[in-house]
């Protein structure tokens, strides 16, 4: 593996779940870190336990490309450049398109696709700087759609097809780019969901093979360093997700709804149900940190 050691690499959505993890075993490699998310205490609690020498914590929303830019300029003025990027972060949202809250379905959007978009525009200069490599984080929802997240699957569609085109713009400037693509991990973002929503539950249980199955983030946080290192072009997690991926097609065809189609009228109609009950549309972290993102003092 080419060694990963006196880089620098930035992570978004580094406070928890596999930005946190990723950036511990970018640590051990010798990797200096930047590392943001919104939620400031485990954030803190990250960058002093890696050390002040290896870690720079910036308290940011990826929402907003000012504090994205400060945060990069921080960086780069501390640890002198950016080799690598990882767009980690991101959000999902409950609900039927009938039923979800608006907001919270933009609030989705915003941090999946322009918290991304933010992310690199910032960070690019000093990654072609370095010609360095940048992996945006998609997922499995990018090529399987499941009810009742819409706009979890719109967005990490939007931010694969966003690699694509990033990748075209700075291939001849020595700049590689990636996209990472994993089927549910055991992950903040999933343990709420089940916590908050036995429809969560009931839809995995009706997914297809391994579909509804959730990985824990070990396997994850090896192939995100192992991407990095080799400047890969797709990273799938399991490896089966790459099926999905060339099957696209298949997938999103009346075959491939079949499955789902079914369970809908069941699932679909106790999500919202549950999502009203709760009286939101997300996760209560994801909602506290909103809450912050609109009034950071």
């Amino acid at each position: 593996m080419p060694t990963l050691r006196n880089k620098v690499a930035l992570v978004t959505g580094a406070a928890r779940g596999i930005g946190a993890e990723t950036s511990r075993a970018l640590a051990r490699k010798g990797v200096k870190l930047i590392l943001i998310d919104l939620d400031a205490e485990p954030l803190k609690a990250l960058a002093a336990e890696l050390g002040d020498d290896v870690a720079l914590a910036v308290a940011a929303d990826v929402c907003d490309l000012p504090a994205m830019q400060k945060a990069v300029d921080s960086g780069v003025a501390k640890f002198g450049g950016i080799d690598f990027v990882l767009a980690n972060a991101g959000i999902a949202s409950y609900g039927s398109v009938m039923q979800v809250d608006p907001a919270t379905f933009k609030r989705v959007v915003d941090v999946n696709i322009l918290g991304v978009f933010h992310t690199v525009r910032a960070a690019l200069p000093s990654v072609i700087e370095r010609k360095g490599y940048i992996l945006i984080v998609s997922s499995l929802a990018a090529f399987a759609p499941a009810p009742g997240l819409a706009a979890y699957c719109a967005s990490k569609a939007g931010v694969e097809h966003f690699a694509n085109v990033l990748r075209l713009e700075v291939a001849h400037r020595g700049v590689a780019v990636g996209s990472a693509h994993m089927s549910w991990i055991d992950t903040p973002l999933v343990q709420d969901a089940k916590t908050d929503l036995t429809a969560f539950n009931q839809l995995l249980a009706v997914l297809p093979g391994p579909v509804g199955k959730t990985s824990s983030a070990g396997p994850c946080v090896d192939a995100f360093v192992d991407a990095l290192a080799k400047r890969k072009r797709r990273v799938y997690v399991p490896r089966w997700v790459a099926l999905a991926g060339w099957l696209k097609a298949v997938v999103t065809s009346r075959v491939g709804d079949r499955n789902t189609l079914p369970h809908v009228p069941r699932i679909l109609p106790l999500m919202d149900e549950e999502v009203a009950k709760l009286g939101r549309s997300t996760s209560a972290r994801n909602v506290a940190l909103d809450d912050v993102a609109v009034d950071p003092k």
